[in-house]
């Protein structure tokens, strides 16, 4: 029991310490997320500074993580082991795409926003499960 609850406040620090990053970064701010996406305006390269940073900090746990997927609590990690592109990836990729250039919020900030009682991050969230319960639907559970 006592074991659960320590991998339960560890989430809590660190999902708490990601959305401090997050609101730090900019990344939580839907128009700092839409310059950095104004390639042909005024476009804000400062972003790519956050996800140059971000990949520094977790190429190394995710190298351990290929070699050894196990996580500190002895739980394995299930990775994907599809390698090959394909369609439904290419689709969902530009969705993506579409989806945050339209709103300038990605699913990890939405939560901050909610946080900080901004509504577009529930019309965000909601827009989004619709588009995931649709995939079930359409593609089934996968």
């Amino acid at each position: 029991m006592t074991h659960t609850i320590f991998k339960n406040i560890c989430a809590f620090m660190f999902g708490g310490l990601f959305s401090i990053g997050l609101l730090l970064s900019g990344l939580s701010n839907p128009e700092k997320v839409i310059g950095f996406l104004d390639f042909f305006g005024q476009w804000d390269p400062s972003l790519a500074f956050v996800m140059l940073g971000a990949i520094m900090v977790v190429i190394f746990p995710m190298q351990m993580a290929i070699r050894k997927p196990i996580t500190v609590f002895k739980q394995s990690i299930e990775l994907p082991t599809k390698q090959q592109i394909d369609r439904k990836l290419i689709i969902g990729a530009v969705l993506f795409g579409i989806g945050w250039g339209i709103s300038g919020i990605c699913p990890a900030p939405s939560f901050t926003l909610i946080g900080l009682g901004y509504g577009e991050g529930l019309y965000f969230i909601v827009a989004m499960g619709i588009g995931v319960w649709v995939y079930g639907k359409i593609f089934g559970a996968s």
